[in-house]
């Protein structure tokens, strides 16, 4: 268990390379998985079994990386007791600091770990994402792809149990971002499960350094994304099927916030102001 530093994805002067390096033919891709959690007790425990269930014996070697944001429950002890059974690594942070800064922490420690060719996974840790997803989109990472986003616009995708108060959110967000910063093959720019190629977020962190996750909420997902899309990136979605009714405790979101922050991440990116 440790606790990383979250405040550095880079350090300032490195050279920029100019697009992503091309995948070996013959790599040995691995895939690590970033759950950032607060209070998920209840929900972990299945998530990581089902992350078990989707990976072993798979055609990947895999690692979970589990940050735990400050929690008040036994979110830690439960990935602790993982840790005999599959491959997860604890990073702890003592105080609740936001899902920002988990993600941050999450893929710091990732990249710190990984290769090139290999394959960063963000998930929520409530068990609504299913991990069997990470098949279809390891197979579009194959395919050429930077950045696949588990899509709750597409053909095929399925929401189960989601508060009419969310669903606007999202379809709201969803016809903002697309109208004012469309990118092609993107429909869900807030859906925090995303598979990366680690050259990818290498190649963002070489030129945002420390702003690459500058938002503190949940808009933090949105604005990821429209920093991405500035950089020569191929992105790709696969239909979600979201399970909001496996959640193990209430949403973190609070939807009137989020929206207040949205917009706000909205004018300032359309006119240029930080």
């Amino acid at each position: 268990m440790s606790e990383l530093p979250a405040a550095q994805l880079a350090q300032p002067g490195e050279a920029l390379a100019t697009q992503v390096p091309a995948p070996k033919a013959a790599a040995q891709q691995t895939v690590y998985v970033v759950l950032p959690a607060y209070n998920e007790q209840e929900a972990l425990a299945p998530l990581l079994e089902s992350i078990r269930a989707a990976l072993d014996g798979g055609p990947w070697p895999y690692k979970v990386i589990v940050v735990d944001d400050g929690s008040r429950d036994a979110t830690a002890l439960v990935a602790s007791k993982a840790t005999f059974v599959m491959p997860i690594e604890l990073v702890e942070h003592r105080v609740n600091r936001g899902l920002a800064a988990a993600l941050r922490t999450g893929l710091t420690a990732a990249l710190d770990r990984c290769g090139d060719d290999d394959v960063i996974v963000t998930m929520d840790a409530d068990n609504t994402h299913p991990p069997r997803l990470i098949t279809e989109m390891m197979a579009k990472i194959e395919h050429g792809f930077d950045v696949v986003i588990a899509s709750r616009f597409r053909p095929g995708a399925k929401v189960y149990g989601v508060p009419r108060s969310r669903q606007l959110y999202s379809v709201g967000a969803r016809f903002l971002f697309q109208t004012m910063f469309p990118i092609r093959g993107v429909r869900d720019y807030t859906c925090g499960y995303r598979a990366y190629r680690a050259a990818a977020l290498r190649l963002a962190v070489q030129k945002y350094h420390a702003q690459l996750i500058s938002e503190r909420g949940f808009s933090c997902m949105a604005d990821l994304l429209l920093k991405l899309q500035r950089l020569p990136l191929r992105m790709a979605e696969v239909p979600l099927e979201l399970h909001y009714e496996r959640r193990g405790t209430g949403s973190k979101m609070q939807v009137a916030r989020t929206i207040r922050e949205t917009m706000s991440l909205v004018v300032r990116r359309r006119f240029g102001r930080q």
